[in-house]
């Protein structure tokens, strides 16, 4: 059975575990579904998510493969490994969200990244509910060690508050 290796991914630990690396505006915030002007989450056991605010509010884990078990045989043979994350906008602001994962060696230095373009959510024109972003790394070369997960973004209107884009459900799993 994979486990998710990020901590806390639906703030019910509120920011615990996680790394603030940009926390502006009226800075990150746990909220309960659905919030204001929002939309009810489509699984089941997931109540809360995280909110940003009117200036750039982003926030990392970086898992240590070795610490949480992994051999470094297991991990020189590459597995796959899948992430996940789920994001939404309130139905009266639009915001951007961004999402970047990097395998990392043993130095930390990146040996593949995943980083879409920001996505940018405008409720004249998307319902704004929560969407899924996936990705599955695969033949990365030896050495990973180490994953860096970062997410967030920001409203579009700057509004003082939490109108920003939300996140919640966060996934990193490693086959092996």
């Amino acid at each position: 059975m994979t486990r998710n290796l990020l901590r806390n991914p639906s703030g019910e630990e509120q920011l615990e575990f996680w790394e603030l690396t940009e926390n502006g505006g009226s800075q990150w915030k746990v909220e309960e579904m659905p919030g204001d002007c929002g939309h009810d989450f489509c699984i089941e056991g997931v109540a809360k998510y995280f909110a940003t605010s009117f200036e750039l509010c982003l926030k990392r884990q970086v898992i240590d493969l070795l610490a949480e078990g992994f051999t470094s045989d297991q991990l020189d043979a590459q597995p796959a490994v899948n992430v996940e994350d789920w994001y939404c906008a309130r139905t009266d602001c639009g915001c951007t969200y961004e999402l970047t994962v990097s395998l990392l060696d043993e130095n930390q230095e990146v040996l593949q990244e995943f980083k879409p373009d920001p996505v940018t959510l405008d409720p004249d024109s998307d319902d704004c509910s929560w969407k899924q972003v996936s990705h599955t790394f695969s033949d990365y070369g030896p050495g990973m060690r180490f994953i860096s997960f970062e997410h967030g973004g920001q409203d579009a209107n700057f509004w003082d508050g939490w109108f920003g884009v939300r996140v919640t459900g966060s996934s990193v799993t490693v086959e092996v």
